[in-house]
């Protein structure tokens, strides 16, 4: 597997479309959020369809009531039961989700990654390192550290067993800016797939580690992020 030298990364498509041959394509964004990375798939990058699979409800209906957009299909169900047929998808997307996937179920989930991609399909997973100053603020009340090194732990299980074939892994730097905190406080505390509850020492906290990154155009961090790209092995390929 191909590692290649940390680069810093405006607008994470521009990375996908250099790994992901998006033309034509029929793409499933697994775990989409709220799908504006399926859209701009489309939109920008000229796949042919995308499939916005969402576990949360809540997200899900604003994805149902959202606009509707050519080539662009919402569904319910998470990634260890995806709703699709076998071989049906060129290539799959993660982005920042397989850490959401419950542990006793990430294995899972790639395996049904796999089924559902063609053969030769490309996996396309982006991931936050546990890291950076913006993870230290998070952490006071949202402590990923476990779920994301087991998600890393689950994909390099999925290439070791011949799951799926790993074909590189990059790592780049990626900027995130909150106007102020009531936005920090909409996209990462208020959010319906998870509950948070502070109390008001802990507020407290988050709000002067966060008050320390504002300026001028608002908060602005740098998150480390780590991108797994793998394949399904072509039909007649040799096992591993």
């Amino acid at each position: 597997m191909n590692v290649a030298e940390r680069q810093f990364v405006e607008d994470e498509l521009d990375l996908v479309r250099t790994l992901l041959p998006l033309e034509g394509a029929r793409v499933l964004d697994l775990g989409c959020g709220d799908a504006q990375m399926s859209r701009r798939m489309l939109k920008e990058a000229g796949a042919a369809s995308v499939v916005a699979l969402e576990a949360d409800r809540i997200q899900h209906g604003k994805n149902l009531a959202a606009p509707a957009m050519p080539g662009l299909t919402a569904v319910l169900g998470g990634a260890q039961a995806v709703p699709c047929d076998d071989a049906s998808f060129d290539g799959v997307t993660m982005f920042k989700s397989l850490h959401h996937v419950p542990l006793d179920a990430m294995d899972r989930a790639l395996a049904e990654i796999r089924r559902v991609l063609v053969p030769g399909g490309l996996l396309y997973v982006s991931e936050p390192v546990f890291a950076g100053d913006l993870n230290e603020i998070i952490r006071l009340f949202h402590d990923e550290e476990l779920v994301r090194r087991k998600a890393v732990e689950a994909l390099d299980r999925a290439e070791a067993q011949g799951v799926l074939l790993g074909v590189a892994v990059r790592h780049f730097d990626m900027p995130v800016v909150f106007r102020d905190f009531a936005e920090f406080e909409a996209k990462l505390i208020h959010v319906t797939h998870s509950e948070h509850s502070l109390d008001a020492v802990t507020m407290a906290e988050v709000k002067r580690r966060f008050a320390a990154h504002v300026g001028p155009n608002g908060a602005k961090f740098v998150r480390p992020m780590r991108v797994n790209l793998l394949r399904r092995a072509p039909e007649g390929a040799a096992p591993p």
